[in-house]
């Protein structure tokens, strides 16, 4: 190398993992974001192969923005085993922007539970997740009565807070934990290969970009019906 020499320094192109060919639904694509219908059953990163993260280039178009991340990049999570509505950022403005909406807990979620026990009214939770503040919101819908469980309640749960596992502890706490919880429901009282029913089925935000006003909204899944409807049938054939 010689004095007043240029040198061109090259960035190391980032090792990008083998795309996972699962087939998700797209609720929402732009240029700068997207939102997919997650599927219970996968971790959103990690790392594993089959995860949300290794699939997203296989559903979404790439962004064709200056800043375009290099791989489409979810900007919440979900547990493993909670289906519903997640976001991905496409270009890096969207990621901060999407970010800085998640920090300040002005994005809306909504989600829907199936918990055991008679829920009697709508409430509040405010206990404190390791030392960290928390708040849950819920509001019943329905509560049919069941052989095994005596009762099971139907909740619309709205996190105000976003600690991890924040509506599973919650709800636990306040002795209605979520049909299907391996963590926080008693041996006697799990239910095997049901999965947990829990979904985020609605979200409401500002476009990243232009500021609009987005509200995106999924059915709750079939499987929560199923088994509501499958419990009153048995009890009501018993008594």
């Amino acid at each position: 190398m010689q004095y007043g020499q240029v040198i061109d320094l090259l960035e190391t192109p980032q090792s990008q993992p083998k795309i996972f060919e699962l087939q998700l639904e797209v609720l929402f694509e732009d240029n700068f974001m997207a939102a997919i219908h997650k599927p219970a059953g996968f971790s959103v990163s990690g790392n594993a192969y089959k995860t949300i993260y290794n699939s997203l280039p296989y559903n979404l178009k790439k962004s064709s923005e200056p800043d375009a991340l290099p791989w489409p990049t979810s900007v919440h999570r979900l547990d493993n085993q909670t289906s519903g509505i997640l976001l991905v950022a496409k270009t890096k403005t969207a990621q901060i922007a999407l970010g800085n909406q998640f920090e300040n807990h002005t994005i809306q979620k909504k989600y829907c539970a199936v918990v055991i026990g008679k829920v009697f009214s709508n409430g509040g939770i405010k206990t404190p997740i390791e030392d960290k503040t928390a708040e849950t919101d819920f509001e019943v819908v329905t509560v049919v009565n069941s052989l095994r469980f005596e009762q099971l309640s139907l909740l619309k749960v709205f996190p105000k807070t976003g600690r991890t596992h924040q509506i599973r502890i919650h709800l636990a706490s306040i002795g209605h934990p979520i049909f299907g919880d391996k963590l926080y429901l008693e041996e006697k009282m799990f239910h095997k290969g049901k999965g947990l029913f829990l979904c985020a089925y609605e979200i409401s935000f500002l476009h990243p970009k232009t500021s609009e006003q987005i509200n995106l909204k999924i059915a709750t899944p079939h499987k929560f019906e199923s088994l509501l409807l499958r419990e009153q049938r048995r009890s009501q054939t018993y008594y």
